[in-house]
């Protein structure tokens, strides 16, 4: 049995090797921890709510390519394409999926926002449409003027629809959720989340879909944030 001799010996010699720590300052180094040495986790509305500020960039590059394709200057379709490409891998077939195997049937389970999480399903439904359209229209080829106005409808269309969509998760959908799960649930799909995210897209997958919507921004010329202030 240990006496209280033998656990007074053990303290003085890891404090002797500098083991221990006191008042967050490691004896071993005398600096102090600070919360950039610890992981930071990601709650899931928090990690789908950046994953929203990644798609209203690309509602951006659509709002831009529209505008080119309506005063009919050179467009380049690769580049829409790459964009869709984007929306669809990364929009599309992750993130709208964690929303609807992880948080629309909870919201069903639990009988809440069961309305609007019925027209968030159908509108994911019509965003992916939309998408396989453009996709399609963006082929190397050249555009006839009725192809032209149906891809101009479409960037239309698909930007009307997600930006109030978007809008609604984070100021409704998402901060009910925290509501009707357990703490535990709650922080266990943060981590599921992560995990999928590095299964389908590697460790640094959310960066690198950033710098692929940065690439593009910077060949539209409209990477700049300050030539979006107003002159007043």
């Amino acid at each position: 049995m240990e006496t209280g001799t033998d656990r007074r010996k053990f303290i003085k010699t890891t404090a002797a090797l500098g083991i221990l720590s006191i008042s967050g300052i490691s004896v071993l180094t005398g600096c102090k921890e600070t919360e950039e040495d610890e992981e930071k986790e990601v709650s899931p509305p928090e990690d789908l709510m950046q994953e929203h500020g990644l798609l209203n960039r690309i509602l951006l590059i659509y709002d831009t390519c529209k505008v080119q394709l309506l005063n009919k200057e050179s467009f380049q379709s690769e580049v829409l394409l790459n964009s869709a490409n984007i929306i669809r891998s990364f929009v599309e077939d992750y993130h709208e999926k964690q929303e609807e195997n992880y948080l629309f049937p909870r919201f069903e389970k639990a009988n809440q926002l069961t309305d609007l999480v019925q027209i968030l399903r159908q509108q994911h439904k019509v965003g992916r449409i939309i998408t396989d359209q453009v996709m399609e229209l963006c082929k190397p080829k050249t555009l006839s003027e009725q192809e032209t106005q149906k891809l101009i409808k479409l960037l239309s269309d698909f930007n009307r629809m997600y930006r109030p969509h978007e809008a609604r998760e984070d100021t409704v959908l998402f901060p009910a959720f925290r509501k009707i799960v357990s703490k535990h649930e709650y922080d266990s799909l943060g981590e599921e989340f992560e995990k999928n995210e590095h299964k389908l897209f590697g460790e640094d997958g959310f960066e690198t879909m950033v710098n692929k919507v940065t690439d593009i921004e910077k060949q539209l010329g409209i990477y700049e944030l300050s030539q979006f202030t107003p002159k007043v």
